[in-house]
């Protein structure tokens, strides 16, 4: 009996054991499908990625970090791209008259913005970043202020010394129509609520006509307005979160939505962010992830990337060499919308597009009618407010509802002070009602046109002048490319300046141009560009040799940030294009708390360092010694005298 009973204690024990380990190999198996399943959903997300580090915004974070400050000292300046010293001559020769003609145009502009800029922390920010940041301390304060101007007259802007410049810079994208075109809104709205103020609040009925012509030419229900295109932006995501209980963003490489930190997760952002996917424009493997996950709220769209796709908008602080492009290609755009659209429909996904930029310039209904693709949710700005500030949001009246019926805590919050501010709404009233017109419908039927044949005609002239230029555009967008290697191309900028042409802050790589320019403003600014082209080669700027490529400045450029971060490394790598025993670098100690604070110690040559507090032997560094601001402003004082 006893024996029974132990067999039987046994058997039961081994089937609760073996039962056990089924139950436990069952849960592993859930869990490791579980974690494969992650795994896999993970790495479709990696690929659908770009491959650059615009693609990876975390990691650009990261290694922005790490970039530390240097410059080329005065003897390395002119020839950091190996130059024989009599091309790095002329380049000097070239730099001091260029310097002393700006400063004869513009003395009073350059005082004024000078003193401005020490209260207005913009412009200290513009300044900086006009250049590669290596050559940006040693340029003379009449390259890198910013321009102050009191008057326009057709195409033409003025500055304080009287100065009239062809504006290629199209007011940041506000300007589309003509500065007499919104300057003639402005006065006109005014004038229709001048009786009432700022009163907000309440709306003036002004504010009905605005929403009827918006909901027409969106295509949409309803209508929000804010005070810019940034805070639209804002207001459409929260929103799409909001209504749809899903958390991501999808936006795309390279593309720019305002300054929010939410809608920009790169360099510039000092907020993690956790809740934005950046992934590969035109590219099957994030229609892959679009049609797999299930946590994607919208996909917000800047059309402008049509220009050029998983790329930055060109600016001159990043032309380390002429590596710049553009590659628009409208069939091959409006298919790619086409495709987003059509799995945002399938998978419930709000398809935003940021219209804040091309809304009214690529046409009457802006992207949409453009590339023949309807969004779910179209943000607006600059132009549609008439030359006053505006953002705009429409969508339909599910997207749109900022309240849940059963959850009457659960709200969506978005307000502002200035919301519908009267004097913005007569002012939007009277663009809206005048683009309407037989002459800027007509416009818009010809414009793309227009443009490209200009564009066609301006290449024509560059290639008869030989000159290492190119013009592209999309539309009214166009962006200059430099097809010969340099390191110096974002000097172009201060020679286009000097003859008459008004450009951005970001320099060359995009140029605005608003639909008064004439064949003749045109031509003129063809005229004026090749004569500032022909100045800069004639100084030596775009001297070639065998060993200079687009490759080898660029490894140069590493090299050069290799070297300031690892001192002792540069002794054991190549120099890809000059003779590192001859070429001086220094970087800025200026955060050290060493008795040498504020001065620069030199990377190359052989420079007796003091180890105890990092002092160099001022006799051996020759020329390394900074260039400070007074001692710009004191030369400017004596060539302006």
């Amino acid at each position: 009996m006893l024996l029974l009973l132990k067999t039987s204690t046994l058997e039961n024990s081994m089937e609760e054991t073996y039962s056990l380990s089924v139950l436990q190999i069952a849960v592993i198996i859930v869990l490791a499908s579980y974690l494969l399943n992650k795994l896999r959903i993970r790495l479709a997300l990696s690929k659908a990625k770009h491959p650059s580090l615009r693609g990876h915004s975390k990691w650009s974070r990261r290694l922005a970090k790490q970039v530390k400050f240097f410059e080329y000292s005065n003897k390395a300046y002119f020839s950091t791209d190996g130059a024989p010293a009599e091309i790095t001559q002329q380049r000097q020769q070239g730099f001091q008259r260029l310097t002393q003609r700006m400063v004869k145009q513009s003395a009073n502009t350059i005082a004024f913005s000078v003193n401005l800029q020490a209260s207005v922390s913009d412009l200290q920010f513009t300044s900086k970043y006009r250049v590669p940041f290596p050559f940006s301390r040693q340029l003379p304060e009449a390259f890198t202020v910013s321009n102050i101007v009191k008057k326009t007259k057709g195409t033409q802007i003025q500055d304080l010394d009287g100065n009239w410049r062809y504006d290629l810079s199209g007011a940041y994208g506000v300007n589309v129509f003509g500065y007499e075109f919104y300057k003639s809104c402005i006065a006109q709205g005014n004038k229709r609520v001048d009786d009432l103020g700022p009163v907000l609040g309440p709306y003036h009925p002004i504010i009905a006509d605005n929403v009827e012509h918006i909901k027409a030419i969106s295509g949409l229900d309803e209508v929000s307005f804010h005070m810019s295109g940034t805070e639209a932006v804002m207001q459409a995501v929260r929103l799409a979160r909001y209504n749809t209980g899903k958390k991501y963003l999808v936006r795309f490489c390279g593309a720019y939505h305002g300054w929010w930190d939410g809608v920009q997760p790169g360099v510039g952002n000092q907020r993690d962010v956790n809740d934005v996917y950046t992934l590969n424009d035109q590219s099957e493997k994030t229609l892959h992830v679009l049609s797999t996950r299930k946590d994607i709220a919208c996909v917000l769209i800047n059309p402008l990337q049509a220009f050029h796709p998983n790329a930055d908008s060109g600016s001159d602080v990043g032309l380390i060499a002429s590596g710049r492009a553009t590659n628009f290609d409208k069939t091959a755009y409006s298919a790619w919308l086409q495709k987003v659209r059509d799995v945002c429909t399938k998978r419930d996904i709000v398809l935003i597009f940021d219209e804040v930029f091309t809304g009214f310039r690529l046409g009457y209904r802006g992207a949409q009618e453009y590339f023949n693709v309807q969004a779910d949710m179209v943000t607006y700005g600059k132009t549609i407010g008439g030359g006053l500030p505006i953002g705009v949001v429409t969508s339909s009246h599910k997207l749109m509802k900022r309240y849940k019926e059963k959850q009457p805590a659960h709200v969506s919050l978005a307000r502002g002070t200035f919301n519908s501010h009267p004097y913005v709404m007569a002012t939007m009233n009277e663009f809206l009602t005048r683009i309407q017109g037989k002459d800027i419908q007509l416009k818009y039927q010809q414009i793309e046109s227009v443009w490209d044949k200009r564009v066609t005609h301006f290449n024509d002239r560059l290639q008869a002048a030989s000159l290492p230029l190119k013009i592209t555009n999309m539309h009214s967008i166009l962006s200059i490319i430099y097809t010969k290697p340099s390191r110096y191309n974002w000097m172009f900028q201060f020679y286009l300046r000097a003859n008459g042409l008004e450009l951005s802050w970001i320099g060359t790589g995009r140029l605005i141009m608003s639909f008064d320019f004439t064949d003749e403003d045109f031509n003129q600014v063809i005229t004026q560009f090749i004569i500032a082209a022909q100045q800069m080669l004639a100084d030596g700027w775009w001297w070639q040799s065998r060993n200079l490529t687009n490759q080898t400045i660029k490894q140069q450029f590493v090299y050069d940030m290799v070297s300031v971060r690892f001192p002792l490394l540069a002794n054991f790598l190549p120099s890809p294009l000059v003779n590192k025993n001859n070429f001086l670098i220094t970087k800025s100690i200026a955060n050290s708390n060493t008795s040498n604070e504020g001065k620069d110690i030199k990377v190359f040559d052989s420079v007796n360092v003091d180890k105890k507090n990092g002092s160099a032997d001022n006799n051996r560094v020759n020329d390394c010694t900074p260039n400070t601001a007074a001692k710009r402003t004191k030369t400017m004082s004596k060539v302006s005298q």
